[in-house]
């Protein structure tokens, strides 16, 4: 993390603490992450599990895996594994990282982000506001707030 960040190891070791810190402010869990992996192949899967409504069981099951147990989602055999927990047929997952399917979409998807000045996920837009990362109910309400919807009542 120390390379990929250019930054030293005790500004990573801060970095990951205000992490937790705000994981479980969020009620959110996370372990101990001494590396990061690249996630591309495990968003092309997270795609293609949307496209069968199984999209929020893949990447809750995503986020436990990675932030939680530090697993690798650049591994066939992790992404294979989240597939079939999600309910996910494995031999289809396994064509689609096979052929990178959907690799135009979520190039699609970067491209757009870019155009929208995302750099950090998540990141919450509504108009021309915005919030970046993890977020409590109240501060993405108040995004929504901002926009211009009404309470109810």
């Amino acid at each position: 993390m120390e390379a990929l960040f250019n930054a030293p190891t005790e500004k990573i070791k801060e970095m990951v603490a205000g992490l937790k810190q705000t994981a479980a402010n969020l009620g959110l869990p996370f372990g101990d992450r001494t590396k990061t992996y690249n996630s591309r192949l495990a968003q092309e899967i997270g795609l293609w599990a949307e496209d069968l409504n199984r999209g929020d069981a893949f990447h809750m099951g995503a986020f436990k895996s990675y932030f939680v147990h530090g697993e690798n989602l650049a591994d066939r055999q992790v992404l294979l594994s989240l597939v079939a927990a999600a309910d996910l047929p494995e031999r289809e997952a396994g064509v689609v990282i096979d052929t990178r399917s959907y690799a135009a979409k979520v190039d699609a998807h970067w491209q757009e982000a870019r155009e929208l000045g995302i750099n950090a996920v998540p990141t919450f837009l509504m108009g021309f506001n915005r919030v970046v990362g993890a977020q409590s109910y109240e501060a993405l309400s108040e995004l929504v707030m901002m926009a211009g919807a009404r309470k109810n009542p």
